[in-house]
């Protein structure tokens, strides 16, 4: 018996990966497919070679004496003040912005981890001293194994000044906004045409799965990364691809993830396979997260702000991709429900989850500044963080294309090989009227007029 088209041998799942921000030498690199980069002193990353190509990297401090000798030194080195938690630590943005240009844009490493921002819960405008605000959780910071930017206690990533630029730049003073931020990953054309010729003429090797996923993973070739709305060669944007792949690691279970969770192949069933050839999954915003104050000058970020969706495809025998009619996998269904409902812990342990979910935040933010006028009323045309020539952003090496990766699944006399998705967001269907939240107990509001700016000459942030 031959397979006919992708039949019930193949679903299947392409991914990809960054390089991070820092590698510091000391720390082994490895290969490794199941590690996580929750716990102990690991953590999990990826490299980009010379060509482009993308792959997993495991960062090793086997006893994490490392870790903690870089906690000690931020702790000894940062200004006790900075390096002490704070449940909500206010950053003005254009006094940051005029705090650099006084030092001729020469960056300190305050103003580079917004003085230690976790996450940004709010914006606040202030007509009087015509201040814009954003505030949420601080702490001091180091860089972990595998060379993000984290806090010295909480391990969550700190916001990042040349991600928020990036942010600032998708929605400027001009008024011209960008609808669509993501990422996408695909097999090519010619890759599924060849896979299918194969499928079809070749009978599965039960006894040698590995073998035969190796075959498919061959035929299929290197895979399309594509970057929309932002620099491809941001911090921005290679954060977008991580978050992506890693997420696809663990659907098709070639990640350990560091929460109980159930994957999209310890689920997948043969009817499920047979009636879909292609999985698709994408991170998309949930867009139910501003609350904002009666008077139009402070919202709230609230939620988790991430969900995963699934999408089905069938492929046709020139390579060709289709939406496929009817309702998804039950399997896909379980997974994508069960990721986005353990988002919060995922990000809690997997630093990546936290980066992707400060990223969305800033685009909305970004967009709610532009949406309320809020440059002119500051007057503030934002000429360093805007300018790419005054403070360089586009400095990474561009994510390519991705090797195709498969796992084997066995289903009695049935093998599968998972793959495919990205990251679509829509800042601005946050902000549409049906999805704002009402501040009934008018919490925001208050919130905003207790925080009133007061600050000395020089001074950009406060707790």
């Amino acid at each position: 018996m031959r397979c006919r088209g992708l039949g019930y041998w193949a679903i299947w799942m392409a991914m990809a990966a960054i390089l991070l921000v820092f590698a510091p030498s000391p720390v082994l690199a490895q290969d490794d497919d199941s590690d996580d980069d929750g716990g102990g002193g690991s953590g999990a990353g990826v490299i980009i070679d010379a060509n482009g190509v993308l792959r997993k990297r495991v960062f090793v401090d086997q006893s994490g004496q490392l870790m903690r000798d870089r906690i000690a030194s931020a702790k000894a080195t940062l200004d006790p003040k900075l390096s002490s938690y704070s449940k909500l630590r206010k950053v003005s943005l254009n006094r940051l912005e005029q705090a650099i240009i006084a030092r001729e844009g020469v960056l300190t490493d305050e103003m580079r981890y917004l003085a230690g921002l976790l996450r940004v819960q709010y914006v606040f405008f202030y007509p009087d001293s015509k201040d814009v605000v954003v505030a949420g959780p601080a702490e001091g910071w180091v860089p972990d194994p595998a060379g993000r930017v984290v806090g010295i206690t909480s391990g969550r990533p700190v916001i990042q000044l040349q991600d928020l630029a990036v942010a600032l730049r998708m929605f400027p003073p001009d008024g011209n906004e960008t609808p669509l931020i993501g990422c996408s990953i695909d097999p090519t054309r010619e890759g599924l045409a060849s896979m299918q010729h194969f499928l079809q003429t070749n009978r599965p090797d039960f006894r040698n799965p590995r073998v035969f996923a190796e075959e498919m993973r061959n035929r299929l070739g290197l895979q399309i990364v594509t970057i929309q709305g932002v620099p491809p060669k941001s911090h921005f944007a290679q954060v977008l691809v991580e978050a992506d792949y890693r997420m696809k690691l663990i659907g098709i279970g070639l990640e350990r993830p560091p929460v109980k969770m159930v994957s999209y192949v310890e689920k997948a069933r043969l009817g499920d396979v047979a009636r879909n050839a292609m999985q698709r999954w994408f991170f998309v915003p949930d867009y139910q997260c501003v609350r904002e104050s009666e008077d139009g000058l402070a919202m709230e970020l609230v939620g988790d702000g991430v969900k995963l969706i699934g999408e089905d495809e069938m492929v046709t025998s020139s390579g060709e991709r289709k939406q496929a009619a009817g309702r998804g996998n039950r399997a896909s269904h379980a997974f994508v429900t069960g990721f986005t409902k353990k988002y919060p812990e995922l990000a809690e342990r997997s630093p990546v989850y936290a980066e992707l979910r400060n990223l969305i935040d800033l685009a909305v933010a970004a967009a709610y500044i532009q949406k309320q006028d809020l440059y002119a009323r500051a007057d503030w045309d934002m000429p360093f963080l805007g300018s790419e020539k005054a403070f360089p952003v586009e400095v990474y090496d561009v994510p390519k294309t991705v090797e195709s990766a498969v796992n084997t699944i066995g289903k009695g006399n049935t093998i599968g090989f998972p793959i495919g998705g990205g990251v679509e967001i829509r800042a601005t269907e946050a902000l549409h009227p049906e999805n704002l939240l009402t501040d009934k107990q008018e919490k925001v509001g208050k919130l905003h007029k207790e925080l009133k700016p007061d600050l000395a000459e020089g001074q950009w942030w406060w707790d």
